[in-house]
């Protein structure tokens, strides 16, 4: 079998599947949170904008850094997590080439 069959057949097998599917979640999960940091900069932009009083801005700020800190959360957990799935995937592609021998230079 030529060498781009080979690749091409390990790739599309059920743990080159696995590691893709596992990149896919992680992008989806990014674009949905920078989506939310948009929403969130817009959300503290009308505020400032609807509020009257020095008070009232400082309650706007106030409430953006709390929504901020909890977001940034989120993404440290998001990060740990998909992380972890990386690495899970691509051990388990890694062990599954240098078990049916592919990996031979």
């Amino acid at each position: 079998m030529p060498r781009e069959e080979i690749r091409s057949a390990r790739s599309t097998g059920p743990t080159g599947s696995e590691f893709f599917n596992a990149l896919q979640e992680m992008s989806r999960d990014w674009m949905g949170r920078a989506t939310a940091e948009v929403e969130l900069g817009l959300k503290l932009s009308k505020k400032l904008t609807d509020a009257h009083s020095v008070p009232d801005a400082i309650t706007a700020y106030q409430e953006w850094l709390s929504e901020e800190m909890n977001a940034r959360a989120e993404d440290a957990r998001l990060l740990m997590s998909n992380g972890q799935k990386i690495i899970d995937a691509s051990s388990r592609l890694l062990s599954d080439s240098w078990s049916s021998g592919s990996m031979r230079t």
